[in-house]
């Protein structure tokens, strides 16, 4: 048995051995009819074929199917042609909905299904996804300025990499809980989810939609629509999947990224990502905070941090900073875009790309993120949450986008006994592999203001005490705040021989 979405509404189904699908007569009537009760529904039609002589009794057939508690019960079935036959006697089926429903059991025959690559509402391109979420093939380019960026090369649009940028839209199998979800849901892959919710994105305006279908991305875009939180509630455990067709799946947290659990909220109209923190300490909550703090003690662009508590366990909480007009271009797209050069370093080639796409100050913006890692000994500023932002009508290129995800820093990983501020083989990301390396990239120092960081080892003292267990210990705190200090004050030697080099120059 397997099982797919329509209408948001899960159709179980099985093929037989000779090669006909049989679909669950009351999942489909559920799907397109909506009664209040499916089954009593189903039971009245068949009373009243029987009574007109009709051939429905000898048509369909039972299969055993599992059913939302997990157990199989038999379960009238019809064909396709059958299923559509019943369906075109129905007035209450919508014309719109039954040609959509005619190519939906095309898709599940074949295992691909078409839709149009849309930005905003400009077809892009057409393209085929298969039964497990993946993009299969490619049709028709309708505007390839606004193909996702990195993904066009010489000879138009480059396959490989706009398979592998869709796949990116999906959680990360490595999520908690994702798993045991998508095998409630009868899924496999965590792209099999992006097409429940039109690949739809609070980081983009890239979205699908069925090729014949006319909907508009004023209609369905999660900027300035409301969207499910039940992905997120059962990723966060606060909901069970107790029955699927209860759930709605279009929701921005299935085009989420990122290990940590996390979600989506509508907070006063506004968008706020809500992010937990990782096992044993739980510290990246604390982390985000200070680099908030960090930043606005220095002047960085930033945004901000704070924490929440759902049942009992803490949170970090931000609001989205991309809005309907806007897009976030990771940092992994735009090296892309960069020829390869072994004579140009990442870091150096990075700037040029974006400074050619005419974004002003990115040397700085890019100088004052390592200048914030080096002091958070941030391991993982890897180039997926750096990057640049773009007008999404015009396609020009705005600004580097603001400090965000800071949280695998200040060694949250690492027992109290590893916490060495002084290791110069701390790890880096992106364009060095060691900080002690990476720091040597940055060459003007003026804009660090080292009086404004005075204290803030205090505030960190009181935000980890704030949002961390009660069962941390005093020494780990004590430590980590010691820590902080000790990187300002590696910084500040560093600067200063800097200068002092200049000097002699």
């Amino acid at each position: 048995m397997a099982s797919k979405d329509f209408n948001n509404k899960v159709i179980r189904y099985a093929k037989q051995d000779g090669g006909d699908y049989l679909f669950s007569v009351i999942d489909v009537l559920d799907a397109l009819v909506h009664p209040a009760n499916a089954r009593k529904y189903w039971h009245i039609i068949k009373v009243r074929d029987d009574e007109k002589g009709g051939q429905l009794s000898t048509l369909c057939r039972q299969l055993k199917l599992t059913a939302a508690d997990g157990k199989a019960y038999k379960t009238d079935v019809l064909n396709a042609a059958d299923i559509l036959d019943l369906l075109s006697g129905i007035k209450a089926v919508e014309r719109k909905d039954f040609v959509a429903f005619e190519e939906w059991l095309k898709a599940v025959a074949s295992g691909k299904r078409n839709f149009v690559l849309r930005h905003k509402d400009i077809a892009v391109i057409e393209i085929e996804i298969n039964i497990n979420g993946e993009i299969s093939s490619l049709g028709k380019t309708f505007d390839e300025p606004h193909l996702p960026v990195g993904t066009v090369g010489k000879n138009g649009v480059d396959f490989t990499a706009l398979r592998e940028w869709w796949k990116g839209r999906a959680i990360p199998a490595s999520r908690d809980g994702l798993n045991d979800f998508l095998e409630s849901l009868g899924l496999v892959f965590p792209q099999e989810l992006l097409d429940k919710s039109l690949g739809l994105s609070l980081s983009d305006q890239y979205w699908i939609s069925p090729v014949g279908d006319d909907l508009k991305w004023s209609e369905v875009n999660f900027f300035q629509n409301s969207f499910s939180e039940d992905v997120g509630d059962i990723l966060f455990g606060r909901a069970e999947v107790a029955d699927k067709k209860d759930i709605s799946l279009m929701s921005p947290d299935n085009t989420s990224d990122g290990v940590l659990k996390k979600k989506w909220k509508i907070i006063d109209g506004k968008r706020y990502l809500i992010k937990g923190s990782s096992k044993p300490y739980k510290q990246e909550v604390a982390n985000e905070i200070l680099a908030s703090r960090v930043c606005a003690r220095l002047g960085i662009p930033f945004i901000e941090y704070t924490a929440t508590v759902i049942d009992g366990e803490t949170y970090s909480l931000c609001e989205d900073f991309i809005n309907a007009q806007t897009e976030l271009v990771t940092a992994w797209h735009i090296k892309q875009l960069i020829k390869k050069d072994n004579n140009t370093s990442d870091y150096e080639s990075f700037i040029v790309k974006a400074e050619s796409l005419g974004i002003k100050d990115v040397r700085l913006r890019i100088d004052q993120m390592l200048v914030l890692d080096f002091i958070i000994a941030n391991i993982d500023r890897h180039y997926n949450n750096f990057g640049l932002i773009r007008d999404a009508n015009t396609l020009k290129w705005l600004s580097v986008a603001p400090i965000y995800d800071s949280g695998t820093s200040m060694w949250c990983r690492e027992q109290e006994n590893a916490i060495r501020a002084a290791d110069i083989t701390i790890e880096s990301k992106p364009f060095r592999g060691k900080h002690i390396k990476q720091i040597e990239l940055v060459k003007d120092f003026s804009w660090i203001d080292f009086v404004a960081l005075d204290g803030i080892d205090k505030e960190f003292a009181a935000i980890l005490s704030e949002t961390m267990d009660a069962s941390t210990s005093e020494v780990r705190r004590n430590r980590l705040c010691a820590a902080l200090v000790a990187r300002i004050r590696m910084l500040k030697e560093i600067v200063a021989r800097a200068n002092k080099g200049d000097k002699n120059e």
